[in-house]
């Protein structure tokens, strides 16, 4: 059974400092506006959205306030108030894939617009600005979707900044439009990694498991191939440092424990962050990138295999074989991974040192970063035929 490093945080919390848990903003929410008395309703909008975003005041009942304002004066408001909390996080850590991931998962996508536009908007003037930030922007970049009526846009609006002041600071891993970058990143070569995708690519698209356990393999074996030329080749001054990577829900821990087996068979190490659906991957540059694409890969083939092997009836019992199946999943590819990479350092004995001065740095970022971890729980087995399943579909899957 695998066992993740999980990240111990504080509870979410609200710029003001308090929880943001059940408690969290109740007695607003918990009031009747038509007992609050006249001045309630001459309330000005900055004052109304101020009280949203500092926690005072529920958006539900901000939004019928909201309606009797001018809109003009309504429009400012929320700009501003929206403008302070993206400026807030993404000066304390959140990059803009995972900021528009994490509310996209609502499921709104008026939400998913307005985090886009605020992440052009803030690395507008700014200089330097990390490469890969301004890429993030610029992916998340374009057309706009069928524009939604006035309230269903005050609705999203005040919706996402209660969504967003309950979103903590987290680790700086890429500096902010406007700071100095303080690492060198080394990333793999390219023609490595194109090699890698195609393989894979081809490990997703057949039907036969023989054939895409064939792959699968041989995308591994390349990984650790490139990896000994990287360790051998001449002093680079490379140090490990972090990427976080998206885990989505249903079933966040299982294919978090996936993610976990195939970084530790490439040199990472992962710490889990499940309230905020991410995984922080520590490693050298190349080897995340692999890990990546790896990771990738490997849940579209579980996921395949899953859905074809899954009981046809019963909820309950769907349920249990697809949390056993990806139990035994990520076990069993670990497994395979491992061995893998094993048979490319065979007759490579010189480099054992190396790699554990390697390891030794990767669990010190780690370590500098997440000071405070605790062992999490292994997700529990309920289907001895999930596992079977699992254990053998991990055995079919292609890693090259």
């Amino acid at each position: 059974m695998l066992a993740l490093q999980r990240c111990k945080r504080l509870p979410l919390r609200d710029p003001s400092g308090r929880s943001t848990g059940a408690a969290a903003g109740a007695p607003a929410g918990n009031r009747d506006p038509g007992l609050w008395g006249a001045s309630m309703c001459d309330m000005p909008a900055r004052e109304i959205v101020e009280r949203v975003r500092v926690g005072d005041l529920d958006h539900e009942t901000a939004l019928d306030l909201l309606t009797g304002t001018p809109a003009a004066e309504t429009d400012t408001a929320l700009q501003a108030a929206l403008a302070h909390e993206f400026d807030r996080l993404f000066r304390n850590g959140w990059q803009p894939v995972e900021l528009h991931r994490a509310i996209a998962r609502r499921g709104d996508p008026v939400q998913g617009r307005l985090v886009a536009e605020a992440a052009t908007a803030f690395l507008t003037g700014k200089e330097p600005v990390d490469a890969g930030w301004r890429a993030q922007a610029e992916s998340l970049a374009g057309g706009s979707p069928r524009r939604p009526d006035r309230i269903a846009v005050l609705d999203s609006s005040l919706a996402l900044l209660t969504e967003l002041r309950r979103l903590p600071a987290i680790e700086i891993l890429v500096p902010p439009p406007g700071t100095p970058a303080t690492t060198v990143h080394h990333h793999a070569d390219q023609r490595v990694l194109d090699r890698v995708r195609a393989l894979l690519a081809k490990a997703e698209a057949t039907d036969f498991p023989a054939e895409a356990e064939t792959y699968s393999a041989k995308a591994q074996e390349l990984i650790t191939r490139y990896r000994i030329e990287e360790v051998t080749a001449p002093a680079v001054d490379v140090t490990p440092f972090a990427r976080r990577i998206g885990v989505d829900h249903p079933y966040e821990n299982e294919k978090a424990s996936l993610l976990d087996a195939v970084s530790r068979a490439n040199g990472c190490r992962t710490v889990w962050s499940p309230e905020l659906g991410f995984s922080t991957v520590f490693g050298f540059d190349a080897d995340i990138d692999a890990v990546e694409l790896l990771y990738t890969s490997l849940l579209v083939q579980a996921n395949r295999a899953m859905t074809r092997d899954e009981p046809a009836k019963g909820k309950a019992r769907v349920k249990a074989f697809r949390r056993s199946f990806l139990v035994a999943y990520a076990v069993r590819i670990g497994e395979r991974l491992r061995r893998a990479a094993e048979r490319e350092y065979a007759g490579h004995g010189d480099l054992l040192p190396v790699l554990r001065n390697r390891d030794v740095q990767v669990r010190a970022a780690m370590d500098r970063v997440f000071p405070r971890t605790v062992r999490a729980r292994g997700s529990r087995v309920d289907s001895l035929e999930g596992w079977e399943s699992g254990r053998a579909a991990a055995d079919e899957a292609q890693l090259r």
